[in-house]
């Protein structure tokens, strides 16, 4: 009986093991590999075995880092991967290097913020996670919810990209969260960026 007793404690001891390493397990790869460079981000560039061209750079007011011998290359926007790409391109059309092998790293993230408006019960700004997303159904939860006039079928977002042009993007929220037949999965795929407005209209009654 005693035996017993042992081989169960000790099972339950190992699956607590296992739940506490899941929830303390970093952030995934993928999360990671999403995360895009955003202006005022302070990158880490380092090319395998050319110690001279390591350099720590900002990205500038127009989305660009600046480097050894290329000098600018604009990463505002990309991926770490596409950014890497787009600096082993520089170096090797500029004839500098014939196969560079770029590692980027950010050493301090750019202030990450959205802000939701309108009729929403608790407006104001919300930070974004770091080198992951959150949805606009996300960040809507997130500020308590609509109100009571609120119309959650045409949620708006204004998006202002890093050339200077204006998105707006209109999505029926209300029905993702009701999970009404009519909701349209891919509203719940558009991932907010650094400076979005979100905008709650009014119920007209």
């Amino acid at each position: 009986m005693i035996t017993r007793l042992l081989v169960f404690f000790l099972l339950a001891l190992g699956i607590t093991c296992t739940a506490l390493q899941a929830q303390s397990a970093p952030a995934s790869n993928s999360a990671i590999a999403a995360y895009k460079i955003t202006l005022t981000d302070l990158l880490r560039i380092d090319v395998y075995q050319e110690d001279d061209l390591r350099t720590m750079s900002r990205v500038d007011s127009k989305g660009n880092i600046n480097l050894p011998l290329v000098s600018e290359v604009r990463v505002v926007g990309l991926t770490i991967s596409e950014a890497q790409k787009a600096v082993e391109t520089a170096y090797r059309e500029g004839r500098y290097l014939r196969n560079p092998q770029v590692t980027i790293n950010v050493e301090a993230y750019a202030p990450r913020e959205v802000s939701i408006q309108g009729q929403i019960r608790s407006p104001g700004r919300y930070p974004l996670p770091i080198e992951t997303s959150m949805t606009v159904l996300e960040l809507v939860t997130r500020a308590g919810g609509f109100t009571d006039t609120a119309r959650g079928t045409a949620v708006n977002i204004t998006r202002v990209t890093p050339d200077g042009k204006k998105q707006v993007f209109t999505i029926d929220v209300d029905s993702l969260l009701k999970g009404k037949s009519r909701a349209n999965i891919s509203d719940n795929s558009l991932m907010l960026e650094p400076g979005d407005i979100v905008f709650v209209p009014e119920r007209i009654i």
